[in-house]
């Protein structure tokens, strides 16, 4: 059988072009999948309790673009969830990301009630401040408060979670992670606060079902696309996996960050008080999920899992985050130049392809634009 489109990967890139291909062009899809199930790091099903897990750590989604919400409610309806995520700062819990209701928690009510008015008469209520900002700007006008707060939030909160995370400190990654670090000047606990939040309500493992279910789209699983793109004929490659094994290396490998997880099953309905807890200074992992405040089931006792970072070893473990280094992304770049040479026959898209971390809602967003731009279209990326 000859197909017109193979597409390594069966996460949201691949599923989501899969998907396209398949409904709106008529047009033949394999998809060829290294592991043995769809999803990619998406991939949820029940456990041995039958408390449904998020195998590659917890997977929340949101959006602010209506069309990403519109057009993956086609394969889910939705459980509305706002993620809640608490720090361990101090011996406290704390709301993470740092807001006002954090000041409350770990300072004295009146040092607390004067930091919360000098931040909101210099930055406005309900609105995210990046901390080295507030840092800046405090040395340069002398107000010690607010620069002591930068510096505790730094320090307490952003440092050592990023030494466990990344295996570097701070200030070896691009400047751009360090300006994203906000303090949010607003009562609102919520992690995100984007215009649409929830978790597919049969999972995702279920919403990628329906999503490849087109009887266009073929999946083979626990395949190597090397070995069946010599066996299979079609006419064009969509590659999401990553870039440098695509090109063997020629450049280098690609460094990334890995991950390992440690489950546990507790007889307690509840663990904690919210869905994700951070441990930014103390143990070797950095957060704990606890699935059912996820997923809103009711079944007795819980199932949580610790994450911990650790340096990815190709062809031991996945690759998760590429590394936020500005002399990585210029070895990508090599990268990139290899891949224009192989346009139009093959697509390089995904998180692994373009050397970027994408939440799942840029994923899809990144998937469509290039069904409508390049396929349809007939361009190339």
């Amino acid at each position: 059988m000859k197909f017109d489109w193979m597409i390594v990967g069966a996460g949201f890139t691949g599923a989501v072009l899969a998907e396209r291909i398949a409904s709106q062009l008529g047009q033949k899809v394999l998809i060829v999948e290294q592991r043995n199930h769809i999803a990619g790091n998406a991939y949820d099903d029940y456990d041995e309790h039958g408390v449904l897990i998020h195998h590659y750590g917890p997977h929340i989604f949101h959006t602010n673009a209506r069309y990403i919400w519109d057009y993956l409610s086609q394969f889910t309806t939705w459980r509305p969830y706002y993620h809640r995520v608490l720090g361990v700062i101090d011996g406290q819990t704390v709301p993470i990301p740092f807001n006002l209701n954090s000041l409350y928690a770990l300072f004295p009510p009146r040092y607390a009630d004067k930091l919360a008015e000098q931040l909101i008469q210099q930055y406005g209520f309900n609105v995210k401040v990046p901390i080295l900002k507030i840092k800046e700007e405090a040395e340069k006008s002398g107000q010690a408060d607010l620069k002591f707060l930068a510096d505790y939030i730094y320090r307490n909160v952003f440092h050592n979670y990023t030494l466990k995370q990344w295996d570097l400190t701070p200030e070896q990654l691009s400047p751009s992670v360090t300006a994203r670090v906000p303090i949010y000047v607003s009562r609102d606990d919520r992690y995100f606060q984007d215009s649409y939040q929830g978790m597919p309500a049969q999972g995702y493992t279920a919403l990628f079902k329906r999503l490849l279910a087109h009887p266009n789209i073929k999946v083979l699983l626990n395949a190597d696309y090397r070995e069946i793109a010599a066996l299979i004929p079609h006419n064009r490659l969509i590659y999401t996996g990553a870039i440098d094994d695509f090109f063997d290396h020629v450049h280098g490998e690609l460094p990334y960050r890995s991950l390992a997880f440690k489950f546990t099953h507790h007889p307690e309905d509840v663990q904690q008080a919210v869905g994700t807890v951070n441990y930014p200074n103390e143990y070797q992992y950095t957060r704990i999920t606890e699935f059912k405040h996820l997923t809103g089931q009711r079944i007795a006792g819980s199932t949580c899992v610790a994450e911990y970072p650790q340096a990815y070893r190709r062809g031991e473990n996945i690759p998760y985050y590429p590394i936020p280094r500005d002399d990585y992304r210029e070895q990508y770049h090599r990268y990139l130049e290899e891949a224009k040479k192989c346009n139009p026959q093959v697509i390089f898209a995904g998180r692994l392809a373009d050397y970027q971390y994408y939440n799942m809602d840029q994923a899809v967003a990144r998937a469509l634009t290039i069904f409508k731009k390049n396929i349809c279209a007939g361009e190339t990326v």
